[in-house]
């Protein structure tokens, strides 16, 4: 179901609703049945089977892949939210409220470590399997739960209308469409937006005028390369190899990638214990006697590279649609 509106307006990256109503995560698990109906197995040769980056010579959070030009780097995210809150800002103001957006955490670095588990030695002999610098921040209260009734309001727009059957209606997908939609709502003699001016700062930003590609599409495109990876057989050998490298020291896990349960650290106070930088330790040592990150990353590669060919004007679209929000956020920010 749609998200109600007065929820926090999400990061730039993925602050519109899919065109699928499947949730992230479910985009996540079921990717593979998403963009292509193939079956797992070896990428095909046309895919360009020859890997960006050498995992011997890299570390694995520095591993270069064929979609990363697609992706949103962290210097642009910072940039689009700062663009998007200022939209806000000016749309509050438009009913006479001066809105202070919250201040939004520090991106933590986006490397690849955690796409194939802990990867490197130095790390783990000092934090074990707990993320270096501590846990993720927890979320901060949601814009507006602070404020009065009336501009709250305005900030994040009433209540989604239900339509036949009690279904709610979804809000309008494009600014040029949300100002064409009566909300039924006014506040100082002006229309409240659908969605209030946190999605109205969302959509001058994101789509203004026309329905832009999912927003997902991107992550939903290496989320299916990495679980065929994972299922390709010499990915499938090197991680039983993994496994039987663990079971040398006594740990008997699986997963690679999160073996922190099966290793019996229940929680994040747990992982940077000696019991886990140990496991830790083992754990690198094994990935890196049996090849298993080179061998995924390889493999990954393949297939992003497949569904690249596969899906290439979707991705050209992609590309200018980024290129152009970034080029906006740009000139409202007061840097282009």
């Amino acid at each position: 179901p749609p998200v109600r509106p007065s929820a926090r307006p999400p990061s730039p990256e993925f602050s519109m609703r899919p065109r699928t109503s499947r949730p992230a995560v479910a985009l996540l698990l079921g990717a593979g049945l998403l963009l292509t109906a193939c079956s797992s197995g070896e990428p095909p040769v046309s895919a360009g089977a020859k890997p960006l980056s050498d995992p011997a010579e890299v570390p694995a959070a520095q591993l270069a892949y064929p979609l990363d030009p697609y992706r949103t780097t962290d210097e642009q995210i910072h940039s689009l939210e700062k663009a998007q809150d200022l939209l806000t800002v000016e749309c509050m103001k438009r009913f006479g409220f001066t809105y202070r957006p919250p201040v939004r955490p520090a991106p933590r670095p986006r490397g690849t470590s955690s796409r194939y588990g802990v990867t490197d030695e130095a790390t783990v002999a000092r934090y074990g399997y707990a993320r270096p610098g501590g846990p993720a921040p927890a979320p901060d209260k949601l814009p507006g739960d602070s404020l009065p009734p009336a501009e709250r309001l305005v900030l994040t727009g009433p209540p989604l209308r239900t339509g036949p059957g009690g279904r709610l209606v979804p809000p309008p997908r494009t600014l040029e469409e949300s100002r064409r939609t009566d909300s039924g709502r006014t506040v100082n003699g002006q229309k409240v937006p659908v969605g209030g001016c946190g999605r109205e700062g969302h959509l001058a930003l994101f789509a203004e005028k026309k329905d832009p590609v999912d927003l997902l599409y991107v992550f939903g495109m290496e989320s299916e390369a990495s679980i065929r990876a994972r299922e390709t057989p010499k990915v499938v050998e090197a991680v039983g190899a993994w496994s039987a490298c663990m079971a040398e020291k006594g740990y008997r896990v699986t997963d690679p990638v999160s073996p922190q349960k099966a290793l019996g650290l229940e929680s994040e106070a747990e992982f940077g214990t000696a019991r886990a930088i140990a496991a830790a330790k083992q754990d690198v040592a094994c990935k890196k006697r049996t090849e298993l990150v080179a061998l995924w990353y390889e493999a990954e590669v393949g297939f992003q590279n497949e569904l690249m060919e596969r899906h290439a004007e979707t991705l050209k679209q992609v590309k200018a649609e980024l290129d152009e929000r970034v080029k906006k956020a740009a000139s409202v920010n007061g840097n282009g």
